[in-house]
Formats: structure tokens, sequence, C-alpha cells
């Protein structure tokens, strides 16, 4: 019977060990390693988030210098804020040749994106009469149009009266969680959501085979949908209200969407503006604009008092860029003539 001496013995355990302390050193090399790996990329990424930051504020006084470049006595899509090619004075001045796109600063470079609040209406002033039209042209049901308008006003008006179909914090407190009306102005569209009767279909609109584009394509003019039919909405809250701006929709920047929501104004109306608001050369007196779109004298009054011209309150999009990175930031600006104000500004 062969014998292994105790030396062999001894032998083969070292080399045993010594295996076990490699692999253990290996991953512990490739542990370290990885961690080195990490710790660089979070220091890289704490650095590009901070020139991103820095990038998204150079956007955004860009854009405050291209507001405040613009003519103080009206605001077009043509103009170089909104991505046109110039008009008027802006064709042969400081903003000739200026691109929202790709313009570089310092590592990066930033684009803009210039929305013009007042091509909306305003949430927090809007009337009912105005917000029942929107409803009702929206295709919400007869029963949610009077529900949504009274609670839309009770939410952003002080005070402990209810409207007859609305709701205050009494109501609010007996839902599950329970929160209170905001009696004040809203800050955000997204607050829509919480408001008696507003549903998410309602707040976003359409469906995923609504064709946006069309203005009105599904539309059922206050009566809604049938029982156990999904509801279809032609836009949503969200596309033509907004809780920014100086109360009076701006006629040379509204949508077809928006337009047609004006007490007044009817689909051809708005389709005659637009084209007289593109021509050759472009019209900007609202009294021309109306008449261009053959509207009878009675429309055009009341017309009048929910429309102007000049846009003031601006939401911006600047979109940051150093190497793969990217940051999206919003701000919102305030224009009062060559004085242009930042009310806001966070990274979405």
């Amino acid at each position: 019977m062969m014998k292994i001496s105790r030396a062999k013995k001894k032998s083969g355990f070292a080399i045993i060990i010594a295996m076990v302390a490699v692999t253990v050193l290996t991953l512990l090399a490739g542990a370290f390693a990885y961690s080195m790996k990490v710790e660089t990329r979070l220091a890289q990424n704490s650095d590009n988030d901070e020139q991103l930051l820095w990038l998204g504020r150079a956007g955004v006084e860009r854009a405050r210098w291209i507001l405040a470049q613009e003519p103080g006595n009206y605001s077009s899509l043509n103009q170089v804020w909104a991505g046109g090619g110039g008009e008027g004075p802006e064709t042969n001045g400081p903003l000739a040749g200026v691109s929202l796109d790709n313009f570089p600063v310092g590592d990066g470079n930033v684009s803009l994106k210039i929305i013009e609040l007042e091509s909306k209406i305003n949430i927090n002033t809007a009337p009912a009469p105005l917000l029942q039209q929107v409803l009702t042209t929206q295709g919400a049901n007869a029963g949610d149009i009077n529900t949504v308008s009274d609670s839309i006003l009770d939410w952003v008006n002080a005070g402990d009266a209810t409207r007859p179909a609305g709701a205050k914090s009494d109501y609010y407190q007996g839902l599950n969680p329970p929160y209170y009306a905001k009696d004040a102005p809203m800050d955000d569209i997204s607050e829509l959501l919480l408001v008696k009767g507003v549903s998410l279909a309602m707040f976003k609109g359409g469906s995923v085979t609504n064709d946006q584009g069309a203005a009105f394509q599904h539309h059922h003019l206050g009566f809604g949908n049938a029982p156990g039919q999904m509801p279809d909405y032609a836009f949503g809250l969200q596309d033509v209200f907004t809780p920014f701006s100086l109360g009076k929709v701006n006629i040379l920047t509204a949508s077809d969407t928006v337009l047609q929501l004006i007490p007044g104004m009817d689909t051809t109306a708005a389709q005659d503006i637009q084209t007289a608001r593109a021509s050759d050369p472009p019209i900007r007196n609202i009294d021309q604009l109306l008449a261009a779109a053959h509207i009878p004298a009675a429309a055009q009054a009341q017309i009048k008092n929910y429309v102007g011209v000049l846009g003031s309150t601006y939401e911006v999009h600047a979109t940051a860029h150093i190497g793969d990175y990217s940051r999206e930031f919003v701000a919102i600006l305030c224009r009062n003539g060559p004085n242009v104000d930042v009310f806001g500004f966070y990274w979405k």
C-alpha cells in the first residue's frame, strides 16, 4: 500500500492556499478597479451636471436677449424667437442670422425652444362661458361640463362659497388621500388633475389614433361618449390652457384649436385669420385681421374681449449637450419692452 508523505500533503495544501489567495486577490483587484471606474464615472457625471446646469442657464440668457430685441408692439410666429426667419427690423438687426439650434457654449452646445404662453388661454382668468365652450368643443360629457367649469373656478378663487356644481376643501378632504383646494391661481397646469371632474384622458386629450394636427377631429359637441365607450377627446386641456399669461390670447400665435375656442369664432374664421397673418405682407392689426376673416361686426366686438397681438410670457426649453450627455431645463420669462425677467428655472 502506497503511503503519501506528510511533506507532500503540506505541499499540496500550500498550493491550494496559494490558489485561493490568488483568486481572492484577483477578485479584490477587479472589484477595486470597478469601484475606481464607478467613482471616476460618478465624478465625471457630477462635473457634467454642473457644466450642463450652466449651459442651461446660458441658454436661458440667450433667450432673454433674443426676446429683448423683438419689437414691442406685436409678436408673431415669423419672428426669430419662434424659429422663424425674421420679420421687419429683425431681418437686418442684431437678430439677423441668429439660430436657436445647437449654438456653442464652452465645451458644449445648447438648443432652444421658446413657447409664447399668450398663444393659450389663461386658466386662472378664464370666465365660466369660455371654460364651458372649451369643454363642449373638447367633447366632454354634458354632465361633466358644469362640474369641471365650476370646480376650476372654485379651485383658482379664494373664499368658502362653492359654486352649484363645484367643489371646495370639504369635498377634497373626503377623498383618499385627502387634500385641500388651492383657493389660489394655479402655478402648474398639471394642477388640473386635482380638480373635481378632470380625468387624465380629459387632461391629455385624444386617443392613440387621434390625429392631433386636425382640430376637433373627434369632438362630440358636448354630448360625450356613449355608455361603455372609451372617451375620445378632440384635444387635451393641457394643450389649450396655461397658468401664466397676460390673459388675452395672441391672435398671431394661437393654434387653430385655440382660435376656434374663442367665443364668436368659427372654423372658417380661424382658418382665414391664419391665412391673413401669414400673408405677404402679413396682417398684424386686430381690426384688419378680423375684417380679412369676414367676421360680422357683432362677433368682432365679442372676439376683441379675448384677443390681442402681443406676447409677454414665454416658456423656454433649453436643452444642453456635452458629448453624450444632455439635459433639458425649463424657464418662465416675462417680457416688458426691453426688460425680460426670469420667474422660474428648473431641470425637466
